[in-house]
């Protein structure tokens, strides 16, 4: 079984939203259905379709949430340290081309948000900069083309 890596941050948020599909959606679906089932026939019945299919997508996400859980691989970065990056790093660099700075902490999938400054472990620019150092320069292939970034900074935070 695959480990999946993640934050404690990470592993809280999977653990509330868990919480909030088995608490608050998964009851009110069924109550839903319930009420859709009243107004007779069902096989005409778009309400009652509807509800069922949400039902199976909260059933899909409450299984997969589960899964992850189950194979969590839980990091504390903040017992981290080292000049090497690996995952939970936060490391800035400057695209070499733009001088353009950027920050990003390597975090799990689930986790990434590229708005927030998370990219995932799996990502060409993690990928990338795991194992390097501040000072080094890395190559990133991107869908887009290629692009150097100078790792200016490494933190633990």
């Amino acid at each position: 079984m695959e480990k999946v890596p993640m934050t404690v941050e990470g592993y809280r948020g999977l653990d509330e939203e868990l919480k909030r599909l088995k608490t608050i959606e998964r009851p009110a679906v069924i109550g839903a259905i319930a009420e859709a089932r009243l107004h007779g026939d069902l096989s005409e019945n778009a309400e009652y379709h509807a509800a069922k299919d949400r039902q199976g997508w909260i059933e899909g996400q409450i299984a997969e949430i589960e899964d992850k859980m189950a194979r969590a691989q839980v990091i504390d970065v903040s017992k981290l340290s080292g000049a090497q990056i690996k995952f939970g790093a936060t490391v800035s660099v400057i695209d070499e081309d733009t001088e353009e700075p950027a920050r990003y902490q390597i975090v799990g999938e689930h986790e990434a948000d590229v708005k927030r400054g998370r990219v995932s472990i799996t990502s060409p620019i993690a990928r990338a900069i795991i194992g390097k150092e501040s000072g080094d320069v890395v190559e990133v292939i991107t869908p887009n083309g290629g692009k150097s970034y100078e790792i200016t900074k490494v933190e633990w935070v």
